[in-house]
C-alpha cells in the first residue's frame, strides 16, 4: 500500500492535505472531463468540488478523532454519503418523451463523493481504483449503450407495430 511506503501520508499535515488535494483533483478531473465531453449536467468542476468536499470532510473527521479522541472520525463522511444524494437528485430531470436524463450524472457525483472519502482517510489505492473503474465504465459502456440501443429501438417498434 501507499501509506505503508510513505506512513506520513497517514497523519494530517500540510504534506497530505497537497497529496489528498491534487488526487482528488486527478481522479475526479479525469470523471468530469469524461462528462464535459459529452455535454453531461455535471462536468469537470462539479466532479472535482464534490470529490473536494468529499475528501475534506473525511479528512477533517480523521482530524478531529486524532487530536480529540473522541469523535467518530466516519461520521462526517456518513453525511457526505446521504447528502450527496440531493445534489444527485437535482442533475436528474424527466424530458417530454417521458425519458429520464441524468442518472449517470447523478451516479458520478455519488462515486466522485466516495472516491473523496477514500482519498480523505488516506485510501490512495481504492480512490485510484475505483476512479479507473468509474472512468471505464463511462466510457466503454457508453458505447455499448450507444450500439444496444438502436437494436432495442427496434425491437419496441416491431412490437408495437
Amino acid at each position: 500500500m501507499i501509506a505503508d511506503l510513505f506512513p506520513s501520508l497517514l497523519e494530517p499535515n500540510l504534506l497530505t492535505v497537497v497529496v489528498r488535494t491534487v488526487l482528488a483533483l486527478i481522479c475526479a478531473g479525469a470523471i468530469g472531463y469524461d462528462r464535459n465531453l459529452h455535454g453531461a449536467a455535471a462536468g469537470m468542476r462539479t466532479h472535482i468540488l464534490v470529490c473536494l468536499g468529499a475528501m475534506l470532510a473525511m479528512t477533517t473527521g480523521q482530524f478531529a478523532f486524532m487530536y480529540y479522541g473522541t469523535v467518530d472520525p466516519t461520521r462526517i463522511g456518513a453525511q457526505v454519503v446521504s447528502g450527496i444524494g440531493f445534489l444527485g437528485a437535482g442533475s436528474i430531470i424527466i424530458t417530454r418523451g417521458n425519458r429520464i436524463q441524468g442518472l449517470t450524472t447523478a451516479a458520478g457525483l455519488w462515486a466522485s463523493a466516495c472516491i473523496g472519502l477514500a482519498i480523505g482517510i488516506g485510501f490512495y489505492e481504492g480512490a485510484i481504483v475505483g476512479s479507473v473503474a468509474v472512468y471505464i465504465t463511462e466510457r466503454v459502456l457508453r458505447r455499448i449503450s450507444k450500439a444496444i440501443r438502436p437494436i432495442e429501438e427496434k425491437k419496441d417498434d416491431e412490437i408495437s407495430g
